[in-house]
């Protein structure tokens, strides 16, 4: 075994040389996995904006390898029960699946997303749903933001059991929830999007779907506060090489941990962890026989939970929110002028009421966000200089004592309007004249 000194510089060598590209291994193994699209069909969605996502599902499942040994597809529908458009298994090529998503028709009733996460859960795991033990898991909702019941636990424990979660909001809904429903990184996994510039992420989301379901890709299950298992399917045998295990927090790189593994091991666990907390993971599979690239992975271990008969623990009690600290609960956008927009929300209450408001607004296009402070007692805002005609994200975020903040975020649209004309030129006087004043 090597010295961890040793073992640390040539850890480094590897994953440096894996992401400048100079290290080349054997090609990307074919996809393979059970996809799941839970749709928001409920009656809070408009049929245009179901029949622009309805086309947007299909477009990204039409080139999908579906088929027997490959990847399966399903589409879940939300709403006041979950209903199933067609289950795994059920159609044998992307084009197949793409005319069903066209052919599924709006549910409508209520928003119940915590009900349909749990019975996407039952179904992602269940072999009479056509679902297959030991596949890549991936969870693809879209939805416009809002749900009737809590979403949060039921998505928890997807994630927990492997399953990989894409999010795809259409411009409403608490950004910050969807960040911490979504898979880590939010970045890769979360997208905000309008609904009818849906299309642009169609290559970019397929490719992320894609990956998520090769074969070597390395996932956590049974996070905890304190720990999470790790598992990978065979890359070594316990002849042709070995692996290395290297845990870092995210917020102190120069505390790495590492674990050397025999080549025919497919899973460890790391334990005494802390709660609430990133961590970068690395595995480095060290072959005689062929070179094959470092997988990594960024981890987040759930809030702290006093176990039974466990004294206070006050410093996992204050990462938590209070009950009281509830921020705004819904935003409302008026007086909107081609170069302004009047911003509203229902204000914290009681005990815990807020210090101050953040808002900030950034067009949904892209582009540098603005941010402006609104004191304690007041709940609106007028944003101003704002581009005509153009969608903005506006995120109102409250700010609470503990310092812990609560934010949601809407989609507002400013209206059309002439551009400007521009200044007349006032023409050069020559030598000897006087204008005249009207």
């Amino acid at each position: 075994m090597l010295p961890w000194t040793a073992l640390g510089l040539a850890l480094s060598l590897r994953l440096a040389l894996a992401r400048s590209g100079a290290e080349s291994g054997p090609p990307a193994s074919a996809p393979r996995g059970d996809l799941m699209f839970l749709l928001d069909s409920s009656a809070s969605v408009s049929h245009y904006e179901f029949s622009r996502v309805r086309e947007f599902v299909g477009q990204l499942v039409a080139p999908l390898p579906l088929g027997t040994g490959a990847l399966r597809a399903s589409l879940v529908h939300v709403g006041t029960r979950p209903y199933t458009e067609f289950p795994f298994g059920q159609h044998s090529s992307g084009e197949a699946a793409q005319d069903a998503v066209r052919a599924s028709v709006q549910r409508m009733g209520d928003t119940h997303t915590g009900l349909a996460l749990a019975y996407a859960k039952e179904q992602l795991f269940a072999e009479a749903a056509g679902a297959r033990p030991g596949v890549p898991k991936v969870l693809v909702w879209v939805t416009d933001g809002g749900s009737s019941d809590p979403v949060g636990p039921p998505m928890q424990e997807l994630k927990d059991l492997g399953v990989t979660v894409f999010i795809v909001s259409t411009g409403r809904g608490n950004f910050l929830e969807l960040s911490a429903a979504a898979s880590a990184p939010a970045e890769k996994h979360l997208h905000f999007v309008d609904v009818d510039d849906l299309h642009i992420i169609v290559q970019e989301l397929r490719g992320s779907i894609l990956d998520a379901m090769r074969p070597q890709q390395l996932r956590a299950t049974e996070i905890t506060s304190s720990g999470f298992r790790l598992a990978w399917p065979p890359l070594l045998t316990a002849d042709s090489g070995y692996y290395v295990l290297e845990l870092v927090p995210s917020a102190q790189p120069g505390s790495a941990r590492r674990q050397q593994l025999p080549g025919n091991a497919t899973d460890w666990t790391w334990a005494g962890l802390d709660p609430d907390t990133d961590y970068e993971v690395a595995l480095v599979p060290e072959s005689n026989v062929r070179l094959l690239r470092p997988q990594q992975l960024r981890v987040r271990t759930r809030p702290g939970e006093a176990g039974p008969g466990a004294g206070p623990a006050p410093t996992q009690l204050a990462a938590l929110p209070a009950p009281e600290e509830a921020g705004p609960e819904r935003i409302v956008i008026s007086h909107a002028r081609p170069r302004s927009l009047r911003v509203s929300w229902a204000p914290a209450l009681g005990a815990a009421a807020a210090l101050g408001y953040h808002v900030q607004f950034g067009p949904l296009g892209g582009g540098a966000a603005q941010r402006v402070e609104v004191p304690a007692g007041r709940n609106c805002t007028t944003l101003q200089g704002l581009a005509p005609g153009t969608a903005y994200l506006v995120t109102v975020t409250a700010a609470f004592r503990s310092g812990r903040e609560s934010a949601l975020s809407a989609k507002a649209c400013t209206a059309d309007g002439p551009r400007p004309r521009p200044r007349p030129v006032p023409r050069a006087l020559t030598p000897g004249t006087a204008s005249r004043e009207p």
